[in-house]
C-alpha cells in the first residue's frame, strides 16, 4: 500500500471525501490517505496529524517524495491539536483505531470542532462507542458502510453536526442505523461470527466448576439480540 495504491479500507474512506475538501487526517501514519486524495485532486488543503515522531517522520518522507509539501502539512500533535484555526478544515478523517480512542480524540479536541466539519470515522472495533459519542454531542450519522478486507470487517461512519438533538436506540448504536436497514452479506457475516464467539464463551462458562449464571444470562441475551437482527426481514 502507498499513496497511489490504497488498501480497500482506505480507498473506501477516500470515497466519502467530497471534492475540494480541506482535510485533517488524524493518526495519518504514512499519510497514504491524504497523499492519495491530493494526487487525485480531491482535496484543496490537507493537515496530516500524528502524535508520535516515527509515524510523522514516515509521513514527511512520503509527502516529500510526492512533492506535496505545498498542499499537505504534516504536524506532530496529539489528536485534533494538529488543527489550527486558519486551516479552515471542513473534513476530518480518523481511521484505523479503536472506537474508544477515536471517541477520546474527539472529546479531547472538542474545542477544535466548529460544527461545520464532516466527520469520516473508521473504527477497527468499538463502533458503538463512536456512535454513542456522536449522539451525545449532537452529530447525526449521515452514512454508514461495511466492508471486508483480508478477513477483517470494517465499518465507516460519516457524521455532521445537527441543529436538533439526535437520538438512536440502543440497537441502532450497536449495529448501526443504516447498516441495520441494509443488512448486507458482510453485515450478516460479521454478526454471525460474533454470535459464534459468544456461544463458545457460554459453552465454556457452563463447563466451569462455578457457573456464573448472571453473566451467562447476559451473554445469552446478546446472542438473542443478534438472532433477532439477522433473522428479521428488512
Amino acid at each position: 500500500m502507498n499513496g497511489k495504491h490504497l488498501s480497500k479500507r482506505l480507498e473506501t474512506v477516500s470515497e466519502h471525501v467530497e471534492p475540494g475538501s480541506r482535510l485533517a487526517d488524524i493518526g495519518s501514519d504514512h499519510a497514504y490517505l491524504p497523499i492519495h486524495l491530493a494526487k487525485n485532486k480531491q482535496i484543496s488543503y490537507g493537515v496530516v496529524g500524528e502524535v508520535a515522531k516515527g509515524p510523522i517522520a514516515n509521513a514527511i518522507n512520503e509527502i516529500t517524495k510526492e512533492n506535496l509539501l505545498d498542499l499537505l502539512h504534516p504536524r506532530l500533535a496529539d489528536g485534533l491539536a494538529a488543527i489550527k484555526n486558519d486551516d479552515r478544515i471542513d473534513t476530518i478523517t480518523i481511521a484505523g483505531m479503536g472506537g474508544i480512542l477515536i471517541s477520546r480524540i474527539l472529546e479531547q479536541g472538542k474545542e477544535k470542532l466548529t460544527g461545520r466539519e464532516r466527520l469520516i470515522l473508521q473504527p477497527n472495533v468499538g463502533e458503538d462507542v463512536v456512535r454513542t459519542w456522536l449522539m451525545q454531542h449532537q452529530y447525526r450519522i449521515k452514512t454508514e458502510q461495511i466492508l471486508e478486507e483480508d478477513h477483517h470487517i470494517y465499518e465507516i461512519i460519516t457524521a455532521v453536526k445537527s441543529q436538533q438533538p439526535v437520538h438512536y436506540t440502543a440497537q441502532q448504536l450497536k449495529f448501526g442505523p443504516y447498516l441495520l436497514q441494509e443488512k448486507s452479506p458482510v453485515f450478516i457475516a460479521k454478526w454471525l461470527e460474533e454470535r459464534r464467539q459468544l456461544q463458545r464463551v457460554v459453552m465454556n462458562m457452563k463447563r466451569a466448576v462455578h457457573e456464573d449464571r448472571l453473566k451467562i444470562q447476559k451473554i445469552e441475551q446478546q446472542i438473542e439480540e443478534i438472532n433477532e437482527v439477522v433473522n428479521r426481514e428488512g
